[in-house]
């Protein structure tokens, strides 16, 4: 191999056994234990990583126990490097892992929420949730999920519970090693680490966005209650009183509703146009598997953008009329999008009664814009949130105010060596697990040196071109929202685990058309590449009867329609758009090795 001894001992040394840190960071104690991941990724790259891994990333900070959190730890491991995650309560899960109580501070989920994304199109890629889980999932069985996650790949014993990352600071020779200084606390004791390189995953749900300033009176003459919708957790403080709603996202949206069965009347205010849409598609499948389809991803390319906004609406209306609702018209310009199956009838019911914006308060009462007014008891603010990171030293903080200004919505492109990375701070049509979840295997692949950024100017460049003057109201979290596979397809092209649809067609042709026509789930992304999965293409093959599972607990009998023959109408299709795509620089499905 031409090797010296000692280095062909040491490369054998590193085939066969993996160091295992067991303490925080900086000095370790290190013990041998079998490396499964590398039996995985191939012996002649293992070579490789244990020749570069001496001038490598080998110790990430983590800092956050939620989705984004998991997922890094989980790829850090996959690329040999020893993660510890700090995370500030006593257990994993995040926002999602609900608590009745509100005073600790930490964002939680409310008591009644169910997954907005299905089970299938929200999973870690390399590990579906139980088949016999329904495809929306309550908050407690979200939490059991990564408990599972956590527990089979091990992540349990790389987390530091109850410890809060007070700073995050560069050190004096940062420019030449590219190292961090964390200083955490622990039942009051501070700690000082040292980290070649950190991961943040807190989320972009940190600080409640409470606009009381654009509603005047609201804090000199309103004598009711007003609270964020972070402090919400059941519908009992509110039995028999007169609501009003401020906001309709998704969990305004939600609340709105929840809260009609109970209140004396509820009353949703609302700025901008929105169209709601079901999670339960046609035939009865979930709309996000139906929709979220590289085929329709496709045709959203092919087509004028006018004639695809036109359809998009014209699908939204054939539910229920908008415009009549008072919801949202399809000359609107400026929308957004919610979830919500239950939110037409409580306004056809009469249960939720939609508002326009608010003009002031008095002592009792809202006066709107249209010049009406209605006596009001509590005042529900579901404005949404802020993102900060208070523990990050403000030279680094200041370098950017959203995700825009980083460099593929994770890396600050002015940092001199780029070991700091936001994971999760992004908004996707579809579920942000699956975009954190790539957003780490990338960065991860990047610290081990497997991945390589652009030069400085080139990244300061693209967030430049990619980043509007104009800056926006906190509330609204459109420059977070983007193409799930658009993005996600962004991130893997980066990392090299982007699926190749024209040379599927070429080797697998039942698979090909299961990933172009069926749901773009997280599956696809360990089809190839560094992390690939051989569970992938079961996985795919079988997602449609992970879906039914739960729902055969009556079984009826009926004949079962033959779709073989829409196999060979779609084989020539899938084809012919391969073709095109691969033409296509924007889209760059090629049959070539991705690019950076």
């Amino acid at each position: 191999m031409g090797v010296k001894v000692s280095g062909a001992r040491a490369v054998a040394s590193c085939l066969d056994f993996s160091l295992s840190s067991k303490s925080i960071a900086g000095e370790t104690q290190r013990k041998i234990q079998p490396k499964p991941e590398q039996r995985r990724h191939g012996t002649s790259l293992q070579v490789a990583h244990c020749l570069l891994r001496d001038s490598m990333v080998r110790r990430v900070a983590v800092i956050g126990a939620g989705v984004s959190g998991l997922a890094s730890v989980k790829s850090c491991l996959d690329e040999g490097l020893e993660p510890t995650c700090f995370e500030k309560s006593e257990d994993i899960g995040g926002l999602w892992r609900y608590t009745d109580s509100t005073d600790s501070g930490r964002v939680s989920v409310y008591r009644s929420i169910i997954t907005n994304t299905s089970k299938e199109m929200s999973c870690f890629s390399d590990f579906p949730c139980p088949e016999d889980f329904p495809s929306f999932l309550p908050h407690s069985l979200l939490l059991e999920y990564f408990r599972m996650y956590a527990q089979h790949f091990d992540l349990l014993r790389h987390i530091r519970f109850k410890t809060t990352a007070l700073s995050v600071r560069k050190r004096p020779d940062f420019t030449t090693s590219g190292q961090w200084e964390v200083v955490t606390e622990t039942d009051g004791i501070q700690e000082s680490h040292i980290f070649d390189a950190v991961m943040v995953c807190t989320g972009h749900f940190q600080e409640p966005y409470l606009p009381l300033a654009s509603f005047p009176g609201i804090d000199t003459h309103f004598k009711g209650q007003y609270i964020h919708s972070r402090e919400y957790r059941d519908v009992e403080a509110f039995r028999g009183k007169r609501v009003l709603v401020i906001g309709i996202g998704n969990t305004g949206g939600d609340l709105s509703v929840e809260l009609s069965r109970v209140a004396a009347k509820v009353f949703l205010s609302v700025r901008s146009s929105t169209w709601v849409f079901s999670r339960i598609s046609d035939h009865g499948f979930p709309f996000d598997m139906v929709n979220t389809t590289r085929f329709n991803h496709f045709l959203d390319w092919l087509l004028p953008s006018a004639l695809t906004k036109r359809i998009r609406f014209w699908k939204f209306n054939s539910w229920f009329n908008h415009k009549n609702y008072g919801l949202a018209s399809t000359k609107s310009s400026n929308f957004k999008i919610i979830i919500n199956e239950e939110l037409p009838f409580c306004l056809l019911s009469g249960t939720v009664v939609l508002k326009p914006k608010v003009k002031a308060f008095t002592e009792s009462s809202a006066v709107f814009e249209d010049g009406t007014e209605q006596n009001i008891d509590v005042v529900l603010f579901a404005t949404g949130y802020i993102f900060s990171f208070p523990f990050l030293e403000e030279s680094v903080r200041s370098l950017f105010d959203d995700n825009r200004s980083l460099y593929k919505r994770i890396f600050p492109p002015q940092l001199e060596k780029p070991t700091l990375a936001i994971i999760g701070l992004v908004q996707l049509t579809g579920s942000v697990m699956v975009g954190a979840e790539m957003q780490a295997r990338w960065v991860t692949g990047i610290f081990a040196g497997w991945n390589k950024l652009p030069p400085t100017s080139r990244m300061m460049a693209e967030v430049s071109k990619k980043k509007p003057q104009v800056k926006r109201n906190p509330s609204e979290r459109e420059n977070l929202k983007m193409s799930f596979i658009s993005y996600t397809d962004e991130i893997a092209s980066c990392a090299g685990v982007k699926p190749n649809v024209l040379r599927l067609l070429l080797t697998d042709p039942r698979l090909a058309l299961a990933v172009f026509f069926g749901p773009c789930s997280p599956y696809q992304y360990r089809l190839m590449g560094r992390g690939k999965w051989s569970g992938a293409r079961d996985a795919i093959l079988t997602q449609w009867q992970r879906t039914l599972k739960p729902l055969r607990t009556r079984v009826v009998d009926d004949p079962s329609d033959s779709w073989h023959w829409m196999y060979l109408l779609a084989l020539p299709v899938a084809l012919t758009a391969g073709l095109l795509l691969s033409k296509s620089p924007r889209l760059g499905w090629t049959l070539g090795a991705p690019q950076l």
